[in-house]
């Protein structure tokens, strides 16, 4: 276990249409968007008051061939990727791509649960970005995974990354909701997921303004509202959604 409890410090889209992708989460979270200037390669820097928020880029075609899909993934920061790495292993958590280098930036693997859920590993070469306050629009504003079993799943993350458990709420025939902390409050929680979602995934909630409206960018611009707008506990309010491309997230907004 960390010294210090480890939290996520980037979120990354890969999708099959970057263009029409970059469009679609301008119009719906109002992100701006800049080239990252990575030379052989194009990635996108989104964001928020000129502040980076998340990357994107597209899908290699030798990724969509094995099957992958769009969606998002999040990059956790830790003190050694490759210790780290070797520790998920060790935890029965499967290294999908070895600890590499990407020049200027930082040391980064990608990584999957025991269960399944894909995420990134990452150090980088200098500063990380800054964190927004809590709710600032565009920035991510909660973290929830939707595991095959709750209870080992956090019994993962508590271990790799020190997270801690914070409120756990009853959600009835749903099961248990299981807000975790990263030394501070609540950054996000995990349940055991329904039916309805085939794998384990991690979502992302991006903050905005006002839940109604944005839920009708959405719709206006080609995705899909899943589930919402519904208010949770504490009195935000969230949709649950999917892009154009098929990737899922989340919008959160605060108590009205």
């Amino acid at each position: 276990m960390p010294a210090t409890p480890n939290a996520f410090v980037w979120y990354e889209l890969m999708t099959t249409d970057p263009d029409a992708a970059e469009a679609f989460y301008r119009a719906v979270v109002g992100w701006g968007a800049q080239d990252a200037g990575q030379g052989g390669m194009r990635f996108t820097l989104l964001t928020a008051d000129d502040r980076p928020v998340a990357g994107l880029m597209g899908l290699p075609q030798e990724a969509c061939a094995a099957g992958a899909r769009p969606g998002w993934v999040g990059y956790i920061g830790v003190d050694d990727v490759d210790a780290a790495a070797d520790g998920i292993r060790q935890a029965d958590g499967a290294v999908r791509r070895e600890p590499d280098d990407i020049p200027g930036v930082g040391r980064f693997a990608v990584v999957a649960d025991p269960q399944g859920a894909a995420f990134m590993l990452f150090k980088p070469m200098g500063a990380s970005f800054p964190l927004a306050p809590a709710g600032t629009p565009g920035h991510v504003g909660w973290r929830e995974l939707y595991a095959a079993d709750g209870a080992r799943a956090f019994d993962f993350y508590a271990g790799q990354f020190g997270w801690t458990k914070a409120d756990a709420l009853d959600m009835g025939p749903m099961g248990v909701y299981q807000l975790f902390a990263a030394g501070g409050d609540a950054i996000g929680g995990m349940m055991t997921k329904p039916d309805a979602i085939p794998v384990p995934i991690w979502l992302f909630y991006f903050n905005v303004p006002a839940i109604e409206a944005a839920a009708a960018r959405v719709a206006e611009h080609g995705g899909r509202v899943l589930h919402g707008p519904l208010q949770v506990p504490g009195g935000s309010w969230i949709v649950q959604a999917q892009d154009p491309q098929g990737a899922m997230f989340a919008l959160v907004a605060a108590p009205r």
